[in-house]
């Protein structure tokens, strides 16, 4: 029922509609899927759900602060440090990455992105990090990394990854 309901949502939400005020994205626990009008990488089809993440995240000796609407809103407009998603969409997009004090170098570029491609859909629900996993195990999800192994884009994903990454190392900080 869940993965239907993130696969193949009643309503897929803009970056305008997130990141107006109020939001309608609750400030709850639960499951967001982003769906992509343009896919971010030649390999991987648009118009369907692409990664599934989680809030809050369960971490080893507490859970995290965050919450739907919280996590959601640092996707469209936060940075590549600080999601997952936002690093993996650079470096699909070919977006230089770099060491910046701010890490602000190609948000801005990165987040027109998203608002022009990216849709998000959310299911409220406590403890989603169960739901997370099966969603995974269940969906086939190419820009989740963590417990994905089985994806056939995992792979190339984690070289782009990589590449990207070094080519941060070998470039001078910027300011």
């Amino acid at each position: 029922m869940e993965a239907v309901a993130l696969a193949s949502p009643d309503r897929l939400w803009s970056a305008q509609e997130v990141l107006a005020r109020p939001s309608p994205v609750p400030a709850a626990a639960g499951v967001y899927g982003w769906h992509f009008e343009q896919p971010p990488h030649a390999d991987l089809n648009a118009e369907r759900l692409l990664y599934v993440g989680i809030a809050p995240r369960y971490m080893a000796n507490r859970t995290s602060t965050q919450n739907l609407g919280k996590r959601v809103r640092y996707h469209y407009r936060g940075n590549a440090a600080g999601s997952t998603l936002r690093l993996t969409l650079g470096c699909l997009l070919g977006l230089e990455l770099r060491r910046v004090g701010s890490g602000k170098a190609g948000e801005a570029t990165l987040s027109q992105w998203m608002a022009d491609n990216a849709r998000v859909c959310w299911i409220e629900r406590s403890g989603p990090w169960d739901l997370e996993s099966q969603l995974i195990s269940q969906l086939d999800l190419p820009l989740n990394l963590d417990q994905n192994r089985h994806n056939a884009f995992h792979t190339r994903l984690k070289e782009l990854r990589a590449q990207a990454r070094q080519r941060a190392r070998e470039l001078p900080i910027s300011s």
